[in-house]
């Protein structure tokens, strides 16, 4: 089991885990879980690990099927700027590798904002922690284990 099952399970958060045959050349893994799986990609969301300021990291979590605003996830976190952090810094925080990375049962808690669309769905799909496999969970559950906050982070920059 991964630290995100394992997470679950410990807190009696009601979920389901969901596993499918991962593909090494997919060249998005988030799409590659939603097309799968047979699920619409606005309801699988992938994790993103970003570097605020230049000194602390912190999560996005975000359909697959958008990208990430990067001044928008800033701003709904409370900093000036936001970049895509490094991977070897995210691997180490997260406790897990690139494409595996649940935004649950993470080494260090980090600041979370969670696509403000993932309201709209009974169930949200995550990664477990591992390719090839997701949790499916309520996105008000996913939240308070988080500890996150909702927020509009993909789609263009309004002027």
């Amino acid at each position: 089991m991964t630290p995100a099952i394992n997470l679950l399970r410990k807190s009696g958060v009601p979920h389901q885990v969901h596993s499918y045959q991962h593909d090494p050349q997919a060249s998005s893994y988030g799409l590659e879980a939603a097309e799968k799986m047979g699920l619409s990609p606005e309801q699988v969301f992938k994790t993103l690990v970003v570097s605020l300021d230049g000194r602390q990291l912190a999560v996005a979590v975000l359909p697959v099927s958008e990208r990430l605003n990067l001044k928008q996830v800033a701003r709904a976190l409370g900093a000036k700027k936001a970049e895509m952090a490094d991977q070897a810094e995210v691997e180490k925080s997260t406790g897990y590798i690139l494409g595996g990375i649940s935004p649950l049962g993470q080494k260090k808690r980090l600041p979370t904002v969670i696509d403000a669309s993932a309201q709209s769905f009974e169930q949200v799909y995550v990664s477990a922690g591992r390719r090839g496999l997701e949790i499916s969970l309520a996105p008000d559950r996913l939240q308070a284990l988080t500890h996150a906050q909702f927020g509009r982070v993909t789609g263009k920059e309004h002027l």
